[in-house]
């Protein structure tokens, strides 16, 4: 018996700004999102960062927000308050765009880390629509991969120390949609990289 083909994964690049550490007493303010790539039995295959893209501004949904979080993205809470859209209606979009996206792969969200921009997403993605388009546990942390390839402790890692030819050349911003777009960059590259020549 020939076992099964696993479903494809698309991997969609996440980054989030927000104005506080934590979902609910704290607002995602910006949601930006770019196909990195896919894989299937056959390996990995980059996708342009620049081409299948999703960027929304949300409106706070309380009061309370910290100035250095907030200082970070530079965005203008009084301004998102009247012009931001309504956290539904961007949940219910993204989740339709990731839909799209995916045509029949598993989506699954990758950051850098993942940790903080997963915890914002899959709250908002619960709270204001019921469901997650990536299930429960669909994302992948960049730091750990680049970990684990390059046979480090996770807690050691971070972009200053990591070989340049992974580094994406986009400047990070703090624009969740250039950030994205820059971190597809680095995991495109994470995933063909083989590792650091060993002795």
């Amino acid at each position: 018996m020939t076992p099964r083909r696993p479903r494809p994964s698309l991997y969609i690049s996440v980054d989030i700004e927000a104005d506080g550490p934590i979902p609910g007493p704290y607002s995602m303010l910006s949601l930006g999102a770019s196909v990195a790539g896919v894989q299937d039995a056959d390996g990995f295959r980059a996708a342009d960062p620049g081409e299948r893209t999703f960027y929304r501004e949300l409106r706070p949904i309380s009061e309370e927000f910290e100035p250095e979080a907030l200082a970070v993205s530079g965005l203008d809470r009084d301004r998102l308050g009247t012009e931001g859209d309504e956290p539904t209606l961007v949940m219910r979009e993204f989740t339709t765009w990731v839909g799209e996206a995916a045509a029949g792969a598993q989506p699954v969200m990758c950051g850098y880390p993942a940790s903080y921009d997963w915890t914002f997403l899959y709250w908002y993605l619960i709270r204001f629509t019921g469901a997650s388009p990536f299930g429960h546990s669909g994302c992948l942390d960049m730091k750990t991969l680049y970990a684990t390839k390059a046979g480090l402790p996770l807690r050691a890692v971070a972009k200053r120390t990591m070989p340049r030819e992974l580094l994406s050349r986009r400047r990070h911003t703090h624009h969740a949609l250039d950030d994205a777009i820059e971190q597809a960059e680095l995991f495109a590259n994470l995933m063909a990289w083989p590792g650091p020549a060993r002795p």
